[in-house]
This record gives C-alpha cells, structure tokens and sequence, in this order.
C-alpha cells in the first residue's frame, strides 16, 4: 500500500507542476492584461480602435429622474390651446403608463407655462429656462426622438448605462475603458461622480452598480469621486505612515499577491494588484486634480456661484474638464432632482438654477482649450415626461408622469453635427413623427465616434459574447459632422 502512495505522488509531481506553470503563465498574462503597455493605452485591447476615431474621451451629464422635454427643448405652442382638455385616445393608443397615473379618471393636458425662443444661427427652440444653454445652440445637436423600452427609474436609468434593463451587465463606461484603455497611468480610465439639485430633494437614489464593470474584470469599474474634500476614501496616508513605507508595504503585498496569483490563476487578483498601485499614484494626482486654486476667477465664476462647492453639479462639471485633460477615457455627472410629478414648474426652475450655468461653461471651456472638437459631451436623462397632468392641475402649477415614447437628449464636441435639431414629435411631444433614436442606436453612435464598431466590441460570458448593444443598434449617421 506505501508503495502504491509512493507511486502515485511520484505520478502527480508533473501533473501539479504542469498546473502551478500554466496557472502562472495565465495570471501573468491576465496581469499583463491589466497594466500599461509601451504602444497603447493603459488597459486598451491592441485591435482597438477599430477605425480613426473623432473623440478621445466622453463627458456623460446625466440627468437622472427624467427632464421634462416639452418644457425645457421641445416647444408644443398649440398646447396652450389645449389647456385642461383630455388627452385624445388616438394619441396614447392605449400605451402602458406608470401606476402613479394609471388610475386617474382623465388625462388633462398640461401646456407648458415657460417661454420658448429660437437661438443662433441654427434657429433651435430652448425654453427661458435655460438662457446659458441658448447662448450655445449652435454648438449642440439636438435629439428630440429618444425612445426607450422602460417606464419606471431603476430599469430606465440600468438600460441607459449598461444596455439592458436588468442589472449586472457592464455600464457603457466599463465598455470604453475595456476596449480603449486610459491615457493617463495615474488615474481610473472611468470616473463616476454624483449630485443632487434642488428641484427634488427626495428624487431617486442611484446606485454603484450604474458604474460598475459586471462581468468585465473589475478594474474597468468606474472610480466614484465624492462629494467631500477628500473624493476618494483611504486614499491618505495613515498618521505616521511615510511614503516610502506605504510603498514598501505595496511591494511586500504585491509580492504575495503574485505568489497566490501563481497558485490559483485568478484575474481579479491580477486586477487588486494593478488596483493597488493605481491607488499609490492617485495620492500624487488626485490633489493636483482637485485643486481649483489656480484656476482664474473670471473662469470659476463662468461655473457660477456654486463651483467651489464640493459635490455640487459646477464643481463636477470643472473637474470633469480637469480629468479629461489629463486623460481620462470617460467622465459621467449623475445629476439627481429631475422627477418632478408635482409642483413641477417650482422644482424646474431650481434644477435648470443648479445647471445650466456650469454646463454652458463647460462646453465653453472645453472649447476654449482645443478639447471640445476630441471630447464628446452627452446630457440627457432616462426618459421624458408626459403633456398629461399628474394630480391637481393649474394654469400655474402641474406635474408630469414618466414618459418613455419621446424625449431629448443633446451632443456636442467629438464629430457631432452641431446646430441641428433632429427628429420629430407629434404637436403632444407624446409619440415620434420621424427619426426615432432607441437606446442601443445612441450608444452605437457614441461609441463610434471612439473609433469603436458596437458590434465588434464584445466579451465572452456564460458561453457568449455579450455587448454593449446586445443584438441591436445601429449608428445615427445623420448626426455625425
């Protein structure tokens, strides 16, 4: 019996050094994956881009909670006529609508009460809400058709990140910093940032899997600045603790790392080493990043009188220049406030306050600085609201229902046809009258103007290769310059 033991640990000596060896040489090359490389971008894939791209980096202004479009981009005059009357049945063709309204008796038309004006050489509509964003129209497309398949916040805003409306699936950010990488060592190819205005205090919560990578490796999450002083947590020194401890200690734990890696063969640990040095070389550039001391006060005050607020939407939209000019892929503003069912004219006015300002100055700054014709600029929200009133309707007072069949989301900088205002509602902004623009079609357009072809920038999981897209989208040529 010791002789067959003896013999079969002599048989399962190559067999285990076969393994440790393969085991090694993937973690190797999934740590390799990971960390920069001379010719690419850090964390890029080397087929990528796929063609000559028309922009570097992404600003993504989120508005979540659902902007109005009839009272902000998409003038309905005729509506005024219209005041109180129900929304005819041809019009809503018996389309699903939320619970909040389901249940109302009628469907009163609530016209909106702001004025509209055309601005620019481009003659586009904007709401006197908005007298910073006019003043840049003919810098803006304009799309008035977005449709999209959810109607309630949680699926809405998870389709607009990730594609899909069920969570889990990687955020578009996670898609670009896969497939392009980063053009800064120093800092995350992806930064989520968020912000809650003053039109509704108890809007939405958001969630960290709105920037998560899902089933891509972790280090394509998004980097979550707060709203504090210090924007990323632990990233100081303990008391005590001199850098070149710190450093010390990061050798020591990368080394056992490597050795773990070398047994198991497990990317994420690749990924926590490649995290943790990244960690080390945020202390350095995160406080440069974050300092607006140096910046000229004719300039900050362009962002208006909440710039040097922490966490404020002005705040966000300055940094977001400063990180894109250092290199980072992709910047998203999550902007909390917009879900107005009640008292919705009130709430309006002091969302459009907190951030019509700082994102004119950021189209203007990036502009300024050569950045704008290489960084694509997206604001818009999760879905629209409808011209029916939701509860008790005034000639100056009424809310809105959550509406997905149309809405407005706008571009600028980064190849996008400036000054156009495209697609068409109908004289309810309830239902497309042409050029309807899905979900997937605006992210297939986004990520072309990377250089990336939607269909091809894929991933493999659970035994099939998943995108961004799905099995849909397709690219809205119309809107590129």
């Amino acid at each position: 019996m010791a002789t067959l033991r003896a013999a079969s640990e002599a048989a399962e000596i190559p067999r285990r050094d076969f393994l440790l060896r393969s085991t090694s040489a993937l973690g190797m090359a999934a740590l390799a994956s990971l960390l920069p490389r001379e010719g690419r971008a850090a964390g890029g894939r080397p087929e990528l881009p796929h063609f000559t791209p028309r922009a570097k980096r992404v600003i993504y202004l989120f508005q979540s909670g659902g902007p109005s479009q009839m009272d902000l981009f998409d003038y309905k005059p005729t509506m005024r006529e219209q005041f109180d009357k129900d929304l005819p049945d041809s019009v809503r063709m018996g389309q699903r609508i939320t619970t909040m309204t389901s249940g109302q008796q009628r469907f009163p038309i609530a016209p909106s009460i702001f004025g509209f004006q055309q601005h620019g050489e481009s003659g586009a509509w904007v709401s006197e809400l908005l007298p910073h964003t006019a003043a840049i129209a003919d810098q803006i497309c304009f799309v008035k058709t977005v449709v999209t398949d959810a109607i309630n916040h949680d699926p809405a805003v998870t389709f607009f990140q990730t594609g899909s409306q069920i969570a889990g699936r990687p955020s578009i950010g996670s898609w670009a910093s896969y497939g392009l990488g980063s053009e800064n060592a120093d800092l995350p190819a992806y930064v989520a940032m968020t912000s809650l205005g003053s039109g509704n205090k108890n809007d939405q919560p958001l969630y960290d899997r709105l920037w998560g990578s899902g089933f891509l490796p972790t280090t394509h999450q998004g980097v979550k600045f707060r709203g504090a002083e210090d924007p990323v947590l632990y990233l100081n020194n303990p008391p005590g603790v001199a850098t070149n401890v710190k450093r010390k200690m990061l050798d020591d734990l990368a080394e056992l790392n490597r050795r773990r890696l070398a047994i198991v063969g497990d990317p994420e640990i690749a990924t926590r080493i490649a995290q943790y040095e990244m960690a080390f070389r945020m202390q350095a550039s995160i406080p440069d990043l974050t300092d607006f001391s140096r910046e000229p006060k004719h300039l900050l005050e362009s962002y208006g009188p909440n710039v040097l607020q922490p966490g404020s939407y002005a705040a966000n939209c300055l940094l977001a220049r400063r990180l894109c000019e250092r290199g980072v892929r992709f910047v998203q503003l999550f902007h909390r406030g917009w879900d107005q069912h009640g008292n919705l004219p009130a709430q309006i006015r002091g969302q459009c306050a907190d951030t019509d300002q700082p994102t004119a100055a950021l189209i203007t700054d990036l502009r300024r600085r050569g950045l704008l014709d290489e960084t694509l600029v997206v604001w818009g929200g999760e879905f629209g609201r409808t011209i029916y009133c939701q509860g008790g309707l005034s000639p100056t007072n009424y809310g809105r229902d959550h509406h997905p069949r149309c809405f407005t989301v706008w571009m600028a900088g980064g190849g996008i046809r400036a000054g156009l205002s495209w697609g068409t509602t109908d004289e309810f902004s309830y239902n497309v009258v042409e050029h309807p623009v899905p979900v997937h079609d605006l992210h297939a357009t986004m990520l072309h103007l990377l250089g990336i072809d939607h269909r091809r920038l894929t991933f493999r999981f659970q035994g099939r290769d998943h995108r961004l897209t799905d099995a849909h989208g397709n690219v809205v040529t119309s809107l590129l310059a």
